[in-house]
């Protein structure tokens, strides 16, 4: 039976996966072409999982060398000769997925044995055209991992021979790779500021020949739901694959670890600790749950590469807390360095030329992590968190109006007198401070990114598969307000509701703090006023 995996390379014989065989037939049209280019995207981005589904597919017209750098030690790249035999060793290795004509194999071989003399890399790439020129196929070759050599400058150097064999292939018929495919994180454009001296920066990139890909990685919905129907038909839960899928997307954005892991709690360990059957699983309140379950554990190393991150850049982590918080922009700038870090990382985008975080899960991850390490609000946390069963109705929903009459109490006693700007930048922050105290455990939250700016904000709290929309704004005239509850309304609308919140820091000295219920259409909207 398949299962979904969540480490290393994902086999369509063993696994639950996205079909790819789209994604493959694109990046095979660069490899017609002999394109020479990068896949680099963030970890767990699924970029040796396609590697794997390219090579199998290419093989009838092309030879394929596939490499992994992993398996070259670091002592493998102290100088051209160490590199050249662990280069030569790893390529003997293949045999069992590619012919190597014979006397390449010798020449390889005599690599890996001489030790007595110093070998340079053009005998190696002098081998590489003799090769070529062997086979009835043209050759390709594909290298994993290059991250592992990136700090090395005799990589550097095999860029560099790997170029001019692309130049010389055009210009005089060498014969060389039809293709080279390097695949990780890091755009190796840019790796010759990374490693020369100061006084060489400015000279071009070895890899500067290298084609653009812009191929998308992500996985998209209905490749999201061809998996579901796939595990569906194994299993027989009665999932509505469409709206799963949906689900999953709208939480990750297509990042396949996410997806994939979603999934797999959902199959591996929701069963019998949270739900009875994969049936009750596999449902939009299950995926929450499992959401809520990814986000607690620890030692996920996707999520502490993007805290760790964050440290490294003090500057960009409060500007995405204002984003996130406040409802700030900030121009998307292609050259800045710490952006286009975190954006190679795969922890934000760019969303219509302004910073965006990457997905729903890592905004979700990111306000737990702003408002745990800030002391602003330690007096409203604790006070959701002494509180917090004190707002569970007696049929096990959130009160709502309740926590807004509780908040604003508190909230006013605390703050009192504090000035219009405090409540402006402060006052959203201080409510989601609030509820996640309420909610830790049982219930997770999220904000719509389309409502993020300095007027409103819609907080969702999920709370035991039921949805709660909260419209925290800025008072701005009763004309704004009567256009808030219109808005609301419709919103609720898109969501299936009949009740929604409102939560307004007005600035009028004449207000009347407290909450009121007020009809809006069919619908109900409860209304508080801070």
């Amino acid at each position: 039976m398949k299962c979904f995996n969540t480490t290393a390379v994902c086999i369509p014989s063993k696994h639950y996966m996205v079909d790819l065989s789209e994604r493959v037939k694109e990046i095979k049209k660069l490899v017609d072409e002999g394109k020479y280019f990068t896949i680099n995207r963030a970890r767990q981005y699924g970029k040796t999982t396609t590697l794997a589904a390219l090579a199998a597919y290419i093989r009838e017209d092309y030879d394929v060398l596939s490499l992994d750098f992993q398996r070259i030690s670091g002592a493998g790249f102290a100088d051209e000769a160490a590199f050249v035999r662990s280069f030569s060793r790893m390529v003997l290795r293949q045999g069992r997925n590619i012919v190597v004509p014979s006397s390449v194999a010798e020449q390889l071989k005599a690599f890996v044995s001489n030790r007595e003399v110093d070998i340079f890399l053009d005998e190696l790439f002098d081998v590489f055209a003799d090769w070529c020129s062997e086979v009835p196929k043209p050759l390709v070759m594909i290298i994993d991992e290059v991250d592992s050599a990136t700090n090395n400058q005799v990589f550097l150097d095999f860029l560099a021979r790997l170029r001019e064999g692309y130049i010389a292939r055009d210009t005089e018929g060498l014969s060389t790779f039809q293709s080279v495919i390097l695949a990780g994180v890091t755009d190796v454009k840019h790796l010759r500021a990374k490693i020369r001296p100061e006084d060489q920066h400015k000279v071009n990139s070895p890899w500067n020949i290298a084609a653009d890909f812009d191929i998308d990685m992500s996985l998209s919905e209905p490749g999201i739901q061809g998996m579901l129907e796939e595990y569906e038909a194994d299993h027989h839960t009665g999932m509505d694959t469409g709206a799963i899928a949906k689900q999953l997307w709208a939480y990750t954005n297509g990042y396949p670890y996410l997806v994939s892991r979603i999934c797999e709690l959902l199959d591996r360990k929701m069963v019998p600790g949270k739900f009875g059957t994969l049936s009750e699983a596999w449902t939009t309140y299950g995926v929450d749950e499992a959401v809520k379950l990814m986000l607690s554990e620890s030692n996920v190393s996707l999520f502490e590469s993007l805290t760790g991150k964050l440290r490294n850049y003090p500057a960009l982590k409060r500007k995405l807390r204002d984003v996130l918080l406040r409802g700030e922009s900030y121009p998307w700038l292609p050259y800045d360095e710490e952006q286009q870090q975190l954006f190679m990382y795969g922890f934000i985008r760019n969303n219509h030329n302004k910073v965006a975080v990457a997905n729903r899960i890592f905004e979700m991850l990111l306000y737990t992590h702003f408002i745990g390490e800030s002391n602003q609000n330690n007096d409203l946390q604790q006070l959701g968190s002494e509180a917090g069963t004190a707002f569970v109705a007696d049929d096990g929903w959130l009160d709502m109006p309740k926590i807004m009459e509780h908040f604003i109490k508190e909230h006013n006693r605390i703050h009192e007198g504090q000035s219009e700007k405090f409540l402006e930048e402060e006052g959203r922050e201080r409510f989601i401070t609030y509820v996640s105290a309420i909610i830790n455990g049982t219930g997770t939250y999220s904000v719509e990114e389309q409502t993020r700016n300095h007027r409103r904000m819609d907080l969702v709290i999920h709370y035991l598969g039921r949805k709660y929309i909260v419209e925290l704004k800025i008072w701005r005239g009763e004309r704004y307000n009567a256009e808030g509850e219109k808005q609301i309304a419709d919103y609720l609308e898109n969501f299936g509701l009949s009740t929604g919140y409102m939560l307004s820091f007005s600035f009028n000295k004449n207000k009347q703090p407290g909450v009121y219920r007020i009809p809006v259409g069919e619908k109900i909207l409860y209304e508080g006023i801070v």
